[in-house]
């Protein structure tokens, strides 16, 4: 993110920031022209190994916050895990071939209990898509594990500390919340 914010200095930076990359353009697209490359006899290695990062993403950030539990003696298995956003972008309610859902799954994978929260997504469409429970409204407990997968402005509003357990971690994928207060970032 320093190295982002330096770039940010010069005129005609693009600021693509690391994240759960989701949506079509970015998500699905790149495999149709690689695809058609490969129809052309042209092997397009830069694409693939993107794509293969980004679908990684979900294991990737799953291992990482399970480290920060582990440093904490926060037992893994078993443990309550709020996932703040589903959609596959900010202030947005669409959840088509969103990322944070290999987050979950890799979550669950290793025995976590996830809750998600999302004030954007619509409960329905989360359910018949994915299989999984979404709720606008925020849960009123606490928990082991908060992770901000989505940078909606209305969780600048949210008092995040007030929602974890004593030795909870919270990690952040959007460099979006307070330093000070996250134990983990993308």
């Amino acid at each position: 993110h320093d190295v982002l914010e330096a770039a940010g200095t010069k005129w005609n930076f693009l600021p693509f920031k690391p994240g759960l990359v989701g949506g079509h353009c970015i998500g699905v697209d790149p495999y149709y022209l690689a695809q058609k490359a490969q129809e052309n006899g042209y092997h397009p290695e830069i694409i693939l190994a993107g794509r293969r990062l980004n679908d990684g993403m979900g294991n990737y950030v799953a291992s990482e916050i399970v480290k920060c539990m582990i440093k904490k003696n926060i037992p893994v298995n078993g443990s309550k895990v709020l996932i703040l956003g589903i959609t596959f972008k900010e202030n947005c309610p669409d959840v088509r071939n969103t990322k944070a859902v290999d987050l979950v799954k890799a979550l669950k994978d290793f025995g976590a209990n996830i809750t998600i929260h999302d004030p954007w997504a619509n409960e329905k469409e989360v359910n018949l898509e994915y299989g999984l429970k979404s709720s606008k409204s925020l849960p009123n407990e606490k928990f082991d594990a908060i992770v901000l997968t989505v940078s909606h402005n209305k969780f600048r509003e949210l008092d995040v500390l007030s929602l974890k357990e004593e030795n909870a971690i919270i990690y952040d994928v959007k460099n979006f919340l307070d330093n000070s207060i996250i134990d983990g970032r993308l």
